[in-house]
């Protein structure tokens, strides 16, 4: 199976034979699909705002539940901070509820060689030895992704999009996929995407490139839509996630 997918960037095909015709319209074809883009990404960012602080605001009781199991089970923080890289390669700091020891980070290197990723770009274990009791019914309903409404309601983040991934992740993909990397960089990280419905874990880099350079391509409000709805029944099957 190849690391690497194949895939052209956004092309506007012309609609005449006429040179100096074919380049006015495409020009004309461009600004039109600018301002559509423009206007979708606003609509995006109101629905972000606007479902991140409703989701927070009804979602607090489980938030804080979590908190206390997590500080029960486990010494160390609740919240587990990471760097991740955002749009135009921006590294931001992701939320998540911790699901591993407390010197997970500590601990990569040496399990670099257990990595049952395809092609080394992504690193998934699915007995990973970091992850807590708790932390793995976190991780198998999602609930663990919960605090990244923050990073929603902040910009760093949107609901729908490609995942952003781990630095580590991030430059691995940038060394065998320039052209993919600079597309998947262009739009804002998300909450949940194509991936996420796509296979989750379960799906290797060259999947999860595909997925998501398709989404970029083809974005819009009804696709974003259906994978929230999506998701929704992949987290209630579990499929996917370790």
């Amino acid at each position: 199976m190849s690391c690497t997918p194949t895939f052209s960037p956004f092309e506007l095909s012309p609609l005449s034979t006429d040179r100096g015709t074919r380049a006015e319209s495409s020009s004309f074809r461009g600004l039109a699909f600018s301002r559509r883009r423009q206007a979708l990404l606003t609509v995006k960012r109101v629905l972000d705002v606007v479902g991140s602080a409703v989701g927070l605001v009804f979602l607090s009781p489980v938030l804080l539940v979590i908190a206390a199991l997590i500080r029960w089970q486990s010494p160390g923080p609740v919240i587990f901070w990471q760097q991740r890289v955002g749009k135009d390669g921006q590294v931001f700091w992701f939320l998540k509820f911790r699901t591993m020891v407390v010197n997970a980070e500590d601990q990569l290197k040496q399990l670099e060689t257990s990595n049952e990723s395809t092609c080394g770009v992504l690193f998934k274990i699915r007995d990973d030895p970091r992850v807590t009791r708790l932390g793995r019914f976190l991780r198998k309903s999602s609930l663990d992704e919960l605090p990244q409404l923050f990073n929603v309601l902040l910009g760093d983040m949107t609901l729908v999009g490609p995942r952003p991934l781990q630095v580590r992740d991030s430059d691995r993909l940038q060394f065998s996929s320039p052209e993919g990397f600079s597309l998947r960089a262009s739009v804002t990280p998300g909450l949940t995407g194509p991936w996420q419905v796509g296979g989750r874990s379960e799906a290797d880099s060259g999947t999860m490139l595909r997925l998501d350079l398709d989404y970029i391509q083809n974005m819009s409000l009804a696709r974003d839509l259906f994978i929230l709805c999506r998701t929704f029944v992949v987290v209630l099957h579990g499929r996917g996630a370790y």
